[in-house]
């Protein structure tokens, strides 16, 4: 059976479609990911997940480790059989977590030690360890153990973080490999950093070869550069990367951001926005995004967006997605994430068939005239 195997279909321009085979299954590409940080994609059944079109989810480390525990989970018989989903699942490896997340924290070659967000307990993470938790999640797709630096820092602190990150990044490759029956049936992505610097970002990237990974992220962006930096960046990051294995952008993004990243070459996402904006009230729709909560929605029997597929769109209004919202219902929530979700999903099925086609650049200028008239 099929460890993993990423076979590109078809391109259109940069833009690539193709298939990565596991063992759990078939992700199409390009891919989103739903986010699933504790177990859970927030306000939806897996079976729900699935329907909107997801071929694999996100799992945090951080967040598991803490609660309900790696080791718990193990005993339980790992993420996928806790939660129901028997597709692919990639883990991140936490890092960006302790980052963000943890206020009492300290940075040394060994790892991170942090003090957790939940109740002040205090944790060591480095990348032996990430790569143990993640296996004991039984992850499908492990991300190595890296840093991610805010990019407004000066180069050299960005240089010696980046090449931190690929130490870091070769001691999680020998940990991954070290873990036996879960190394055998799952696969291992590095890292790329260097925040917003070409010749950062070639290092890293020729250091990644050097080690040998089954799938190669962009990390570094989406935390505060603003669209253009970022698309100025990914005009020379995924070409930096091998063209036969999956690029993976990390904690993107908006529906236009993803139209711009696979028009160069990015093949696999992950963000908390459609699931976040549905809590909050905010639907994306192919008419750009809207928000519920406005007056001008409450006596609005149309769908959400009339061009959708999904159930919720032919089933309830705006003026009842309105009234949930303003009520604070948590239907609304549960309603206007499955929306989301399956506009996502809609969204990257568009775009590999637009690439199976050889028309991207047609697609992605009508997207753009439609989503961003406002």
């Amino acid at each position: 059976m099929t460890r993993f195997s990423f076979q590109i279909h078809a391109t259109s321009g940069k833009a690539r479609t193709g298939a990565i085979q596991m063992q759990r299954g078939e992700i199409r590409t390009p891919a989103f990911m739903p986010v699933g940080t504790a177990a859970t994609v927030k306000a939806m059944k897996v079976e729900d997940v699935r329907r909107t079109g997801a071929d694999i989810i996100l799992g945090n480390t951080y967040h598991l480790m803490l609660r309900p525990g790696a080791e718990r989970m193990a005993r339980l018989g790992g993420l996928h059989n806790f939660m129901g989903w028997d597709r692919p699942i990639l883990t991140d490896s936490g890092g960006y977590q302790v980052m963000s997340l943890s206020d009492l924290r300290k940075i040394t070659e060994e790892g991170v030690t942090f003090a957790s967000h939940l109740d002040g307990s205090r944790h060591m993470l480095s990348p032996e360890r990430s790569m143990e938790i993640q296996r004991l999640l039984g992850s499908d797709i492990v991300m190595a153990f890296d840093e991610c630096p805010r990019a407004d820092q000066p180069r050299d602190v960005i240089a010696r973080s980046m090449e931190m990150s690929m130490r870091w990044a070769k001691r999680s490759r020998d940990g991954f490999n070290a873990g036996g029956e879960h190394a055998e049936r799952a696969a291992l992505f590095g890292i790329q950093q260097g925040a917003l610097d070409e010749g950062l970002r070639k290092s890293s990237a020729d250091a990644l070869r050097d080690i040998g990974f089954d799938g190669y992220a962009i990390g570094g962006l989406a935390v505060g550069e603003g669209q253009e930096a970022m698309f100025a960046t990914l005009d020379f990051a995924p070409d930096q990367l091998p063209a036969d294995r999956p690029r993976y952008l990390m904690g993107v993004g908006k529906p236009d951001d993803l139209v711009g990243a696979v028009e160069r070459g990015v093949d696999m996402f992950d963000c908390v926005l459609p699931t976040r904006s549905g809590r909050n009230g905010q639907g994306f729709t192919w008419d750009g995004p809207i928000n519920l909560r406005n007056a001008r929605h409450a006596e609005d029997m149309g769908p959400l967006d009339a061009r959708c597929t999904c159930p919720v769109c032919a089933k309830y209004s705006r003026a009842y997605l309105h009234h949930l919202h303003k009520s604070g219902e948590m239907l609304g929530a549960m309603l206007l994430t499955e929306h989301n979700l399956s506009f996502y999903q809609q969204l990257m099925a568009g775009m590999r068939a637009a690439i199976a086609q050889d028309r991207f650049a047609a697609f992605a200028a009508d997207f753009r005239r439609d989503y961003l008239k406002r």
